[in-house]
């Protein structure tokens, strides 16, 4: 009896080892109880996620406005894309596609859409262009037009604004959902009044239309002046907070922090011809900081 006994407990063992085997349960020593099921799945390391944000772009679109044409740059009155801070192909600009993408890729996968003149009503247009080409990377730099009217009170409205380039975030999601979005500042237009009206020569140019809310009558310090130039500095740092806050709910879209408002345009930074546009070694430094702004 007692062999038979020891006998039965010797097969119960086995079946019972046989079933956990199958059953695929995790031995944890000693008297502890080992995870199952959804403990047990919880239980391994979870795989990396992979990050929002990819540092290192196949294909650029730029939208904006005269910045990233390179207006006023190689000469006056005139577009020069080649020295874009953007999508430029000039060796003294550097630009960001260059950076990211190498001299040969840059010239097959980066795109300009900007146009001189446009306003962030203009945007999301360009956008639907910018979509077609589905790029991995679109830079934004817009919002001087619409501070830059024919006087203060024909400025956008700031909830127009916002609207606007809630429309042209819209427009490139319902396309490319995983496209990610840099937005360059508005620059510090009573800055470059600052630096441009000790041009004589550029202040005859401003006079051919050049941001009139800013930049007319530029050697008048009355009060009234005074104030019309503080509502429109006013205005262009009410139109950075709203690309900050519209960009800070995209999790694939960069504002770079106010990097271009803060950049001080000097002499070196500025055209020759209007000193208000950057000049190529301005938009040299405008490439430098979003190639920070995209690779940080």
């Amino acid at each position: 009896m007692r062999k038979r006994r020891d006998l039965s407990r010797a097969v119960l063992a086995a079946v019972t080892a046989a079933v956990l085997g199958v059953a695929g349960c995790d031995a944890v020593g000693g008297d502890a109880e080992g995870p199952s099921g959804t403990e047990a799945r919880s239980a391994r390391p979870s795989p990396k996620p992979t990050p929002a944000w990819d540092r290192s772009p196949a294909s650029i679109a730029a939208v904006g406005d005269s910045v990233t044409t390179g207006f006023d740059a190689c000469a006056v009155l005139s577009d020069c894309p080649e020295v874009s801070w953007a999508t430029g192909s000039r060796a003294d600009v550097d630009s960001l596609a260059v950076r990211l993408l190498g001299k040969a890729k840059a010239a097959e996968r980066s795109w300009n859409y900007a146009v001189t003149g446009a306003r962030m009503a203009d945007v999301p247009g360009q956008m639907a262009q910018a979509a077609l080409r589905r790029p991995e990377l679109v830079t934004v730099m817009a919002g001087a037009n619409d501070a830059c009217r024919d006087t203060a009170d024909a400025m956008t409205s700031v909830a127009d604004f916002r609207t606007q380039f809630e429309d042209a975030m819209s427009t490139l999601r319902d396309a490319l959902p995983k496209a990610q979005v840099y937005v360059a500042s508005v620059p510090n237009l009573k800055r470059l009044w600052e630096q441009g009206r000790t041009s004589a020569m550029g202040k005859q140019v401003w006079k051919l239309g050049i941001c009139p809310s800013m930049l007319s009558d530029p050697d008048a310090l009355t009060a009234a002046a005074n104030e019309r130039r503080a509502t429109v500095q006013e205005r262009v740092e009410a139109y950075n907070k709203v690309l900050e806050q519209v960009c800070a709910k995209d999790r694939r879209c960069r504002f770079d922090d106010g990097a271009v408002y803060d950049f001080r345009f000097g002499v070196a930074q500025l055209s020759q011809w209007d000193w208000f546009h950057p000049s190529v070694n301005g938009q040299a430094r405008l490439a430098e900081i979003a190639y920070r702004t995209v690779t940080n």
